[in-house]
C-alpha cells in the first residue's frame, strides 16, 4: 500500500511528464462530449474525432438525435464499431434526455447512468471535463497503470475509481485519471517503456524486475511475474460501461455442406 507522500508525489511526477493531459476527445458541449464518449467504446479517439464533424453537423443536439433515422444514423458511425447497438443507444439516450431533462445533460452520476449505453466511465468523462463536477474515469489504461504502480490491487473498475478517489482531493480526480490514461497510452504501454518513466522509482512493477512476454502475433503482451496484475485487466477494454456485443444479425453463420461445394463452382 502507497502511503500519502508516495501518491503525492506520483501524481505530482505524472502531471509534470503530461502537462496538457486532458480528454482527447473534440466537443463543444456536454451533449457533443457525452455521444462521443460513448462512441469511444471498442474504437479510439482518434477514429471517434473523424466521425463526430459530420454526426454533429446533422444531429447538433439531443432533440435531433432522438429522431434520427437508425439506418442514416448507423451509417454515420460506420467507421467507430459496433454501429448497430451503438446507433439505438444514441437515440435511446437522446429520446430519454428529452423527456427528462428538457434535452440537458445532467450533472450528477445517477441521472446519467440512468440513461440507455451511459456506464460509470462515461458519465465520469462528462462530468469531470464538460461539468465541473469530480470524476474520475477509469478505462483499460488506468487499470493496467495503477496496477502496475501499485497504486491498487483489484481489476473491478469500480472498486479501482474508489481507492483513487479516496487516495486524492476532490479537484484532483479528472486530471489524475487523464494523466493515468496518458501514461499508459504513451509509456506504460502492455509491454511497457520503464526507461521512460519519470515514476518507475516508485513503481511496483519496475522494483519487482517484472517483465512481459514477447508479442503473439493477433494478442497483447502478459505479464510474466511481480506484476500484481492479471492478464483480464490488462486487455479489459473500458468493462465499466455497458459490454457491447456484436448483434446476431452481424455473426457470421458456418457454411453447410451444400453452400460450401455451391461455393466451390
Amino acid at each position: 500500500m502507497k502511503t500519502s507522500a508516495s501518491v503525492t508525489r506520483i501524481f505530482d511526477a505524472l502531471d509534470r511528464h503530461h502537462p496538457g493531459a486532458d480528454t482527447e476527445l473534440a466537443y463543444s458541449n456536454a451533449f457533443e462530449l457525452l455521444v462521443a464518449t460513448m462512441l469511444s467504446a471498442q474504437s479510439t479517439d482518434a477514429r471517434v474525432n473523424l466521425v463526430t464533424p459530420a454526426l454533429f453537423k446533422r444531429f447538433p443536439d439531443a432533440r435531433a438525435m432522438a429522431a434520427a433515422d437508425g439506418a442514416e444514423l448507423e451509417r454515420l458511425i460506420l467507421s467507430t464499431g459496433f454501429f448497430r447497438q451503438k446507433s439505438k443507444s444514441l437515440i435511446g439516450m437522446s429520446s430519454l434526455l428529452l423527456e427528462r431533462h428538457g434535452g440537458e445533460v445532467p450533472a450528477s452520476m445517477a441521472a446519467l447512468t440512468a440513461l440507455p449505453g451511459v456506464g460509470r466511465k462515461t458519465a465520469n468523462v462528462v462530468l469531470g471535463h464538460a461539468l465541473g463536477v469530480p470524476g474520475l474515469p477509469v478505462d483499460r489504461h488506468v487499470l493496467r497503470v495503477a496496477n502496475r504502480i501499485g497504486l491498487v490491487h483489484s481489476d473491478d473498475p469500480v472498486k479501482v475509481e474508489v481507492a483513487l478517489c479516496a487516495m486524492l482531493p476532490p479537484a484532483r480526480w479528472t486530471r489524475a485519471s487523464d494523466t493515468l490514461i496518458l501514461h499508459g497510452r504513451r509509456v506504460c504501454r502492455p509491454a511497457p517503456l520503464c526507461p521512460r518513466c519519470n515514476v518507475r522509482k516508485d513503481c511496483d512493477f519496475y522494483r519487482t524486475g517484472a517483465t512481459t512476454k514477447p508479442m503473439k502475433k493477433g494478442g497483447s503482451n502478459r505479464l510474466r511475474q511481480g506484476s500484481g496484475e492479471s492478464r483480464r485487466s490488462a486487455l479489459r477494454a473500458k468493462a465499466e460501461d455497458p459490454p457491447l456485443r456484436r448483434p446476431a444479425s452481424q455473426k457470421k453463420t458456418p457454411l453447410t455442406k451444400k453452400a460450401k461445394k455451391r461455393g466451390r463452382r
